[in-house]
């Protein structure tokens, strides 16, 4: 009961001032709670809360209708892609140039192939996670070239710096997937680093990540590396890897895209098609022309998995952010963008898709208020639309330009306030708690009963990083900021990272793979 003595008295707000030894032992007990490694790992979410629904059973069906008159009357392009556009004209559809155009109800019915639940396979069965129904899968910041390390410096990122990311989110206890490219390693040549980016979530992680889709050949290298580590057949036959399919918003699917969607497709593994948006630039001003346009998308490009391969996995995605009508610049926790997502996931839900959107997204350069405020509008939205994979769930600043080591600890910290937050309410005997109302009776308190003595170590979220002690305590620690302590907690679990165990052999089938591809073509930069 050591933590408890910490409160205040009853009756005392502020507690009083404590000695100076008192402050101390408050100290070297936070430093055993979080000097160390991480806790255990936390299961993917199964949301035991209801979902926030924005649009009625009117407004739904207006934004589908209107969504067929884009995908019939306007048409999405599938660029510069002969075997796609023949596919197309195959299926039904109009093809006109590179434009195709979809006869009314095509798209949904292809997607009928599509499962709506499925289970993404970690190395580490125990860490396999599950997509769609009332899962949440939380994973790291994805795509940006820079980093803010932990000597303050705003730098491009390196494979040291992707391989800290990659440890930091196995070392996360509420991160269910080491994710993707965590973060651009510019110090190896563009056309190779795939392979050290998907070694590095396979040799430091054992929980599911996901593949390369830069080119299709990268994409090729990623199947091939699961193939080493799980076998031909598991790999054909179930998911080992979820890979982005971004849009080209508005109303585009580009070559890269295309060609990466068809390798997973072909071999079995899941795509997220998820339009990429910026309101006012690549979508509509407005929430329902932009839901509008993101459905048109969304059908093109999931449905097109279906032809490729029947059964093969596939998303509802969106990344939806405003701009500054002055500016120009992208801004995040703004309300539009929750609308969005909001109405996006009962599109998905509608259309029997597992679904993607939000993270930790702000606009800040540095994890200061303002990326607390932007990122805990967007991950509060996230959880409550029913999002069921999560990129960017943490280490996102400067609207995706840098991965912060000090912003993804905190984001972490908040991540696991959100899977208690799932948990919802607890009913039975022990959350009903009468026999501590018993006990009590009127005019005492619950510091000393037996329910609470029971209870204490799991009653209430506890937060490695949040500071909720007096301010002389505070001043005796070192009035350290947020960012202070998770920059020293960051510190303390790189120094204590253990790597998962790999079979000897895969690791060397893994490390021939690589150099063998290496040595097939000359380095490029660009």
């Amino acid at each position: 009961m050591d933590d408890m003595i910490e409160q205040p008295a009853a009756g005392n707000e502020g507690g009083g001032r404590r000695s100076r030894s008192e402050g101390r032992g408050a100290a070297a007990r936070r430093a055993s709670r979080t000097g160390g490694g991480a806790g255990p790992s936390l299961p993917y979410i199964v949301r035991k809360i209801g979902v926030y629904e924005v649009l009625d059973e009117e407004g739904l069906a207006l934004i589908e209708r209107n969504a067929d008159t884009v995908l019939e009357e306007i048409g999405i392009e599938f660029r510069d892609d002969a075997e796609a556009l023949a596919l197309w004209k195959e299926a039904g559809a109009d093809v006109r140039g590179q434009r195709v155009h979809f006869p009314k109800g095509l798209c949904r019915e292809l997607l009928k192939t599509a499962p709506k639940e499925f289970t993404w396979h970690a190395r580490n069965s125990a860490r396999n996670a599950h997509v769609g129904g009332k899962a949440t899968i939380f994973a790291p910041v994805y795509g940006p070239p820079f980093v803010r390390d932990l000597d303050g410096n705003r730098r491009y990122a390196t494979i040291e710096d992707f391989r800290n990311f990659v440890k930091l989110a196995y070392m996360a206890p509420s991160m269910h997937s080491s994710g993707g490219t965590v973060c651009e390693p510019v110090d190896i040549p563009v056309n190779k680093r795939h392979l050290d980016m998907i070694y590095s979530h396979i040799k430091y992680s054992d929980k599911p990540f996901m593949g390369s889709v830069t080119a299709p050949e990268r994409a090729e290298d990623t199947i091939a590396m699961a193939k080493i580590v799980f076998g031909d057949d598991f790999v054909e036959n179930n998911c080992v890897t979820l890979n982005l399919i971004n849009a080209n918003s508005p109303m585009v699917f580009d070559e890269t895209m295309l060609g990466a969607l068809k390798v997973y497709a072909k071999h079995n593994q899941a795509s997220v098609v998820s339009p990429f948006i910026l309101s006012g630039a690549m979508s509509p001003v407005t929430v329902a022309g932009t839901l509008t346009q993101i459905l048109a998308e969304v059908l093109a490009g999931a449905s097109f998995t279906q032809l490729i391969r029947k059964g093969s996995p596939v998303l509802f995605g969106t990344f939806a952010a405003s701009i500054s009508m002055q500016s120009g610049a992208p801004t995040f926790g703004t309300p539009e963008p929750s609308l969005v997502s909001y109405g996006a996931a009962q599109l998905a839900r509608r259309l029997g898709l597992p679904f993607r959107t939000g993270g930790s997204l702000c606009a800040s350069k540095v994890p200061d208020a303002q990326a607390a405020h932007e990122s805990a509008n967007t991950l509060n939205m996230t959880l409550l639309a029913g999002t069921n994979f999560v990129l960017h769930a943490a280490g996102w600043l400067e609207g995706g330009l840098v991965s912060s080591y000090e912003k993804f600890m905190i984001d972490q910290d908040q991540l696991g306030m959100m899977q208690k937050m799932a948990e919802g309410i607890d009913l039975s005997d022990n959350g009903q708690a009468l026999d501590a109302i018993r006990e009590v009776g009127p005019g005492s308190h619950y510091l000393g009963c037996g329910h609470t003595q029971a209870n204490f170590q799991s009653a209430f979220y506890r937060s490695a990083l949040a500071d909720n002690n007096s301010f002389e305590q505070w001043e005796i620690e070192g009035q350290k900021r947020i960012e202070d302590r998770a920059n020293a907690l960051c510190r303390s679990w790189l120094d204590h990272y253990e790597a998962p165990p790999l079979d000897p052999a895969v690791d060397e089938a893994l490390l021939a793979y690589i150099q063998k591809r290496k040595d097939s073509m000359p380095d490029a930069f660009t």
